[in-house]
């Protein structure tokens, strides 16, 4: 592939960058799970960093100090809305940037290929305000060769310019992680990349102002979208192997949790679970890699087998829900079942391609009547489910977050939110109805299965 414009040590000389991480404006385009967490940890001590979302309700509830996706702590917003964090529905204001980030999500399409849609969009939108000097840092995660191939020709026809001769390209791929509040923007290593040697360095130094130097250098904007891209496959081969283990245990009557439980005290065991693979990083990003590697000319045989179990885990646990329910409770004709968790992670509100909706419809189809419960999923949100208005979702409800009403045939845990996990043991039992099943994949509730007499299942 041909790399777009100069990338000589001296070709950006018409525009210097201006390498003094104290100094830059920033702006950073598009404000969800990626972008706000980083505006905000770059405005805390008093940065301008413009943060500019075609979501205009977004942009004026992270205005009024609030964060739906509850990435942000309400504490750490206000305090970089004071520092400097400017939202914005303006696209205008980008032009008074130095550095813009560009944080967008790349989704799949339908037939499971890289759309680069919103990607293109954000280069449309910042092409006209792009001025001699910008630096345009990529952090979606993408096949090696985007930002340079796409992104890098997409800002030279919305603009006019001339990319590596009046701006130049950087590249640090994201590593948040929903929900989790150990690995931060301020905790985890970096990795960045430059056009230019002195851009990757310069580069570096900026983002080391957020988490104490932790950065690693690559020595190419390939090179480092190439370790993004293996990050998520890597993961999603291991959790399709478990999964695998998992389905195999089930058939010869044991229980993977045991399985695991020895294997892990192996020093070099890899500690994975069985589950549901979901969400806009892990279930999405190994069809980049793949993309590539049918581009290429090579068929990768292990990155889509693992995203092939993985893809229809949530239909393998329905169907093994649905026989063992039947072993319990052959009578019941129209069983009422409740899935409890419709998003793709636990206590995260996020519901993209979550897959629990999946096992929601696969369940109505063996002739289950269906309620998703979710406490956390954020209002608004659609549901996509294949079961022709069979399965609904309601909202939360109760003490603890669980359905008030009992007498159900059939409730599965499929996402271990906080509020599901912690409930009290009597108050799971009360769902259920004498001959109700409790199913449980992940093994949150084993402890429960003496008190249930057979009514209990899990991988």
């Amino acid at each position: 592939m041909a790399t777009t414009g100069a990338t000589g040590a001296d070709a950006f000389s018409a525009a210097p960058f201006d390498p003094d991480p104290d100094r830059a404006v920033l702006a950073v385009i598009g404000l969800g799970y990626v972008g706000l967490p980083l505006a905000a940890a770059f405005a805390r001590p008093g940065r301008q960093v413009i943060g500019y979302d075609l979501d205009d309700r977004r942009v004026r509830r992270i205005a009024d100090g609030v964060d739906d996706t509850g990435e942000v702590s309400a504490a750490d917003l206000a305090e970089a809305l004071a520092g400097g964090l400017e939202p914005t529905a303006d696209p205008d204001r980008l032009g008074a940037a130095d550095i813009v980030l560009v944080c967008v999500p790349t989704p799949i399409t339908v037939d499971r290929r890289p759309d680069l849609g919103p990607l293109l969009r954000a280069c449309e939108t910042l092409g006209p305000r792009l001025r001699p000097g910008q630096v345009v840092v990529f952090e979606s995660t993408v096949y090696p060769g985007v930002t340079e191939d796409v992104c890098g020709p997409a800002l030279e026809r919305a603009s006019g310019l001339v990319c590596g001769r009046d701006f130049l390209l950087g590249y640090s791929p994201e590593r948040i992680n929903p929900g989790d509040r150990v690995h931060r923007v301020e905790t985890i290593v970096k990795v960045v990349a430059g056009q230019t040697p002195a851009l990757g360095a310069a580069l570096g130094r900026l983002y080391g102002t957020l988490n104490g130097g932790a950065i690693h250098l690559a020595p190419s904007i390939r090179v480092a979208e190439a370790a993004k891209a293996i990050e998520n496959a890597q993961r999603d081969v291991n959790i399709a192997f478990i999964n695998e283990i998992a389905l195999i245990c089930e058939r010869i009557g044991l229980s993977v949790h045991d399985v695991l439980a020895a294997a892990r005290t192996k020093w070099n065991f890899l500690d994975f679970r069985p589950g549901l693979v979901g969400g806009h990083c892990i279930g999405v990003d190994p069809y980049y890699l793949s993309h590539l590697s049918q581009m290429v000319g090579h068929e990768p045989e292990v990155i889509l087998s693992g995203r092939r179990l993985n893809d229809r885990m949530a239909d393998e646990i329905a169907d093994r829900i649905a026989f063992r329910f039947r072993e319990v409770a052959p009578d019941v004709a129209r069983p009422r079942a409740v899935v409890l968790g419709a998003t793709f992670k636990e206590d995260v509100p996020d519901l993209r391609n979550s897959r629990s909706p999946q096992l929601a419809a696969r369940l109505a189809r063996h002739g289950f009547a269906v309620t998703l419960h979710d406490p956390v999923a954020r209002p608004g949100q659609d549901v996509a489910v294949a079961a022709s208005g069979e399965v609904q979702r309601d909202g939360c409800a109760g003490e603890w977050g669980l359905p008030t009403e009992g007498g159900l045939d059939l409730v599965v845990l499929a996402v271990g939110h906080r509020a599901f996990v912690e409930a009290g043991d009597d108050r799971i039992l009360g769902l259920l109805a004498p001959t109700g099943l409790l199913a449980d994949p992940k093994g949150l509730w084993r402890r429960l299965a003496p008190r249930l007499k057979g009514r209990y299942w899990s991988l």
